[in-house]
């Protein structure tokens, strides 16, 4: 399973740049907290970049978000695991979360989007010049970027004060600021 054929592959089905870029977020984020937890970096990655390959096929059935994902990767020439697969389907809430991967990308998509939208009305306009508390103020704003679900993201209660979870989250993000542009 190598990135640049995942990433190729996730080029083939998605074709907006907004979701490309979250892609990537969730990607840099999944590899921070498998390095945190001390797990396989390129597997944490490789879900985190894939795990809406589906989403412009899925945006008006949403549940169907994650089993159509699945279909697409087994008929690739990835070699993507049933872990994987699983977590897929478990980000978008259709299936139970069970493990920490999964549990991980479940909570970390929608935090990211906070993230992006707290980057873009911060006062210096940059990701990396942006902590933790800026995004942890904004969270608690019912108006402000209303698509981050805020219950899916204080699951991460079950792995990590929401506090870690908001610092380890920024940390991936602003290791690809070049990348996402913010």
């Amino acid at each position: 399973m190598k990135r640049e054929k995942a990433l190729e592959l996730l080029k083939d089905n998605l074709s907006q740049e907004n979701l490309l870029k979250h892609s990537y977020a969730v990607e840099a984020a999944m590899k921070e907290f498998a390095q945190h937890f001390d797990k396989d970096i390129e597997k944490w990655g490789v879900a985190g970049l894939l795990h809406d390959i589906d989403y412009e096929y899925t945006k008006n059935d949403p549940e169907m978000h994650g089993f159509k994902a699945e279909k697409i990767l087994k008929k690739s020439e990835l070699d993507i695991g049933d872990d994987i697969l699983y977590a897929i389907k478990a980000h978008s809430g259709n299936v139970k979360a069970k493990s920490l991967f999964d549990k991980v990308l479940h909570s970390v998509d929608p935090l990211t989007g906070l993230i992006v939208a707290s980057a873009l009305m911060h006062p210096d306009k940059d990701i990396t010049k942006m902590k933790h508390d800026f995004v942890l103020r904004r969270f608690d704003e019912k108006n402000f970027a209303k698509g981050a679900d805020r219950d899916v993201i204080k699951k991460c209660k079950d792995f990590m004060p929401l506090n870690d979870f908001v610092k380890h989250t920024l940390k991936g993000m602003q290791k690809i600021n070049g990348v996402l542009e913010l």
